[in-house]
């Protein structure tokens, strides 16, 4: 039976972190859906057509992996899609706490999706969009953060 898992997010940029846990992801599941989602709560640098286009091309060497966008729960995404989990990348204890939140709530909607937590590499712990578009604000290197596509399209709107 072929497993498929949700991969969601803002990715607003995705950056090498994110990278890792698709990548590692797509090596559990035999298709990963890599949904970008747009969080209400952040203003975001990239429109969503952007983020998924940056993604696209940073995921293009993964067969299995494919991009898309909803606007709606990610349960309700999740079911649409028949996905048997969700997969969520944790880089410290810090996430623990609001990904239980999410999680016992998806949990409350739909026990019949299971979510997978995944440790990111140490060397992405501290890395979050967050820093990235703050480094990248003041013309920093972020070509050891981001993939080649991002870095270019950050400079572009830092110009």
């Amino acid at each position: 039976m072929s497993q498929l898992a949700i991969c969601p997010g803002s990715f607003d940029p995705v950056t090498y972190g994110h990278l890792d846990i698709i990548e590692r992801g797509a090596t559990v599941f035999d298709q990963l859906i890599v949904a970008v989602f747009n969080n209400q709560s952040k203003k975001p640098l990239f429109s969503v057509e952007e983020r998924v286009a940056l993604l696209e091309q940073s995921t293009k060497h993964l067969p299995n992996v494919s991009v898309d966008t909803s606007k709606g729960l990610l349960i309700d995404y999740a079911r649409k899609h028949n996905a048997d989990a969700i997969l969520r990348g944790l880089r410290a204890v810090s996430d623990f706490e609001y990904e239980m939140q999410i999680t016992s709530m998806n949990r409350k909607l739909d026990e019949d999706i299971e979510t997978i937590f995944m440790m990111t590499n140490n060397q992405y712990s501290f890395l979050s969009s967050s820093i990235v578009k703050e480094v990248a604000k003041y013309k920093a290197d972020v070509s050891d953060l981001v993939p080649s596509p991002v870095e270019e399209a950050l400079r572009m709107k830092y110009q």
